[in-house]
């Protein structure tokens, strides 16, 4: 099956879409602006019209085909995130609970990190037990922009708690 790239452009930089024939793969930071000069499948159409939904903030929730390629750990992990609802922070370790134990959040962290749908699957949202941003593919200053511009558009946004200091 083949493989599409399209780069969009975001109040957060260039992002590359990366999509078979059905679903998107991945979303990518800072590469290089792609113009292949080919029709996209739908899908592709669907995740860039999303995506300037939720930039815009009229969008909290993604309806998308995915098919993110990782562990079955990863996958559990990124099924956790993604009940994360916009406008909302949890912490490593209380994703880590979720999956069975504390002792999993350096686990949750690397899974996490190795997302390769963030924003749709909404890793920024994840923080230090402490409040404080850690990690990010995107850098931290994605990152927390991504938060505020979700407790900027969040209808109830008292549940975005994280210390906005590096």
């Amino acid at each position: 099956m083949p493989t599409y790239y399209k780069t969009i452009d975001s109040p957060i930089g260039f992002l590359i879409l990366c999509s078979d024939e059905k679903s998107l793969l991945s979303i990518s930071f800072d590469g290089e602006v792609l113009d292949p000069g080919f029709e996209f499948p739908e899908i592709m159409s669907d995740a860039h019209q999303q995506l300037n939904e939720y930039f815009s903030g009229k969008r909290h929730n993604f309806d998308l085909a995915l098919h993110p390629q990782g562990t079955d750990f990863q996958h559990k992990v990124w099924e956790q995130v993604a009940l994360v609802k916009y406008g909302s922070t949890r912490s490593y370790v209380e994703i880590a609970r979720d999956l069975g134990s504390e002792n999993f959040s350096r686990a949750v962290g690397m899974a996490n990190g190795r997302n390769p749908l963030p924003i749709v699957i909404p890793c920024h949202r994840i923080i230090g037990n402490n409040g404080k941003l850690t990690g990010y593919a995107g850098g931290l200053d994605r990152k927390r922009w991504l938060l505020i511009h979700e407790l900027n558009h969040a209808e109830n946004s008292g549940e975005i708690k994280f210390d906005n200091n590096l």
